[in-house]
């Protein structure tokens, strides 16, 4: 328990910044090496993980919620992943800071999995009010340590009913169980705060009183052994001195300080006693004997008046007055070892040397946690107050009980050697989860960023890309209607070539037939036949035969069979008849007929 608790915190202006970027950051953060879904699953194929996480916080494993979601073969949303990462995030970094002992850091630790399932459902809303103070309250016990003792044992039995609570809330689905326990926490915590506070209250007060008394008895002490160490005494002072003037030596230094003038006086005859006892001592001077023992005696009963409020016992006084006659006359009584050894009186010489500690080197020491030894095995101990008269540190637990005094020189060598450490600042759960949402909101808003900024250099290229193919396709057609048109010239170029060539062709079987046909009709005599295709169809073709044949005019003169129906032809009219087979003339040899027949075939099939 904490020497100053925290009070429960009021609910914050910042408390809704911090639930709108919770939400924020379990939508849209992306953190490496998590198990992300691949794609956006349905909502209907969302896996339902509390079974898992419920069993892990029935077995109170210690390890990471993201752990457990690696170790199985299922697909969980992004916002589990998110869920389960920000839970460990803010659990590891709470626990590193909050200066609780280990064994309560890992039973604290095991929160993160009901902590997930929470946020995965309820997003910001997992952090209620309640669960929020008790997590900050938790600082009054960073000075728990694992003793062993009752007050120990309190707190663990309180963590075991968290562990009920929990389950509780898992089995049923609700957070009721949870927020109950931690209103309940939080209504002992004050009636622990009004217990502990008068109770440290009793233990100051009694502690300062013991502390002057340990420091008069300890300083009397130290001058009784410091003056008696090593002397021979005849057994009267010794006694005296032992068991009646350790009384006053006492009551000086409790009354009046080891500075005051009755100390110094009942000093002063403390050592004028041991030099009267002590033949070694006081025979060298025998006049300052004589005066001394005149004197002391007196003296003696005024300071013991003055430290105890009453007269010396007369007893004591005449086995003191007799040792310092026979002394006086020279007589040496039986001497005896001062401390033979027997009997409990004890004595220590720093007891002497003691010097007050400046308040404010005290002052940055008081009211801290100091820690000594490591991990499970370190104890805690809470630096209660400086006891000012003897220069000891009271150490106390968060209970307020007294764990036992230190004396300050050796409380600043431990300090020195680092055997003894102090517990850093703890840091209160509400500030640990709104410095990790807000740097999580960092990350999360510079990741949108960078994904927005990837969309937009994605359409970009997408864009590119698609003008670069349009460009291509563009190209490539402008390329395959530039080849088409060069394949349709050279196929017009070829045609053009077979029309030329064909028309060459047939100009040259023209110009044979007009050659055969030439010949033919030169080789027409009178009396010669020619048929003439009618030139409507129906009428049968006429034969006429040559009768006049003019060659200064080159006139071929044909009648028909009775000498009637003249018809005249010119030279190149026979032959153009001839060769377009309206005229055939029958006078002609049969060679001559089927060499015009071919001609004729070959340019009818050049035509077709």
């Amino acid at each position: 328990m904490s020497a100053t608790p925290r009070k429960p915190q009021a609910v914050s202006s910042s408390r809704k910044v911090v639930s709108e970027r919770i939400n924020q950051v379990l939508a849209g953060i992306r953190v490496p090496d998590l198990p992300y879904p691949v794609g956006k699953p349905a909502p209907d194929s969302v896996p339902d993980w509390r079974p898992l996480l419920f069993s892990c916080w029935t077995e109170q494993r210690d390890e990471r919620v993201t752990q457990v979601l690696r170790s199985v073969e299922i697909e969980w949303s992004v916002r589990q992943v998110n869920a389960a990462y920000l839970s460990d995030r803010i659990m590891d970094v709470f626990l590193k800071t909050s200066g609780l002992h280990t064994t309560l850091v890992s039973r604290i630790a095991r929160l993160r999995f009901w902590l997930a399932w929470q946020l995965d459902a309820n997003g910001a809303e997992a952090f209620s009010n309640a669960l929020l103070d008790w997590l900050d309250n938790l600082q009054e016990w960073r000075g728990w340590s694992d003793t062993g003792g009752r007050s120990a044992r309190v707190l663990l039995d309180q963590l075991d009913s968290l562990v009920i609570a929990v389950s509780a809330s898992f089995e049923s689905g609700s957070v009721d169980s949870v927020e109950d326990y931690c209103h309940q926490w939080l209504i002992d915590r004050e009636k622990r705060e009004t217990q502990v506070g008068r109770l440290r209250e009793r233990l100051l007060e009694t502690e300062q009183g013991a502390s002057r008394q340990r420091f008069a008895d300890q300083v009397a002490r130290a001058l009784i052994g410091r003056a008696l160490t090593g002397r021979n005494l005849p057994t009267a002072i010794s006694r005296f001195i032992l068991n009646d003037w350790y009384k006053v030596l006492k009551q000086s230094v409790w009354a009046e300080g080891s500075e005051s003038e009755l100390y110094r006086h009942a000093n002063k005859l403390l050592e004028w006693l041991v030099w009267l006892g002590d033949p070694a001592l006081s025979d060298r001077d025998r006049n300052r004997l004589y005066h001394v023992g005149e004197q002391i005696g007196d003296r003696v009963q005024d300071v013991w008046s003055r430290a105890l409020d009453q007269g010396l016992p007369q007893t004591a006084l005449d086995d003191i007055q007799a040792v310092i006659v026979a002394r006086i006359r020279g007589e040496v009584p039986e001497l005896k070892p001062a401390l033979s050894g027997e009997g409990n009186f004890t004595w220590e010489s720093q007891w002497l040397s003691v010097t007050p500690v400046p308040t404010e080197d005290a002052a940055s020491y008081c009211g801290r946690w100091f820690v000594e030894g490591e991990d499970a095995r370190e104890q805690r101990r809470f630096f209660f107050a400086l006891l000012e008269d003897s220069s000891e540190v009271l150490w106390t637990n968060g209970a307020g009980v007294k764990l036992g005094l230190q004396a300050w020189p050796l409380f600043m060598a431990d300090i020195e050697s680092g055997s003894v450490r102090s517990l850093p600042s703890p840091t209160p759960f509400g500030d640990v989860l709104s410095e990790a949402v807000d740097l999580l909101s960092k990350v999360c808003a510079k990741q949108l960023k960078q994904r927005e900024q990837a969309a937009r250099e994605a359409r970009a290229r997408a864009e590119v890309l698609r003008r670069e193919k349009e460009e291509a396709e563009r190209a490539r057609m402008a390329h395959e209607a530039a080849r088409q048109a060069e394949i349709e010239q050279q196929q017009a170029e070829a045609e053009q070539q077979r029309l030329e060539d064909e028309m060459a062709e047939q100009a040259r079987l023209h110009r044979e037939l007009e050659i055969v046909a030439t010949k033919q009709v030169e080789g027409i005599g009178l009396g010669g036949w020619i048929v003439l295709t009618p030139e409507t169809e129906g009428e049968d073709p006429i034969r006429l035969k040559l009768a006049v044949k003019i060659s200064a005019s080159r006139k071929f003169v044909f009648v028909d069979r009775l000498g009637l129906n003249r018809k005249e032809l010119l030279h190149d009219e026979l032959v153009a008849g001839i060769v377009d087979g309206r005229i055939r003339v029958l006078g002609s040899a049969a060679a001559f007929d089927d060499t015009l027949s071919r001609v004729v075939g070959r340019i009818r099939v050049g035509r077709n």
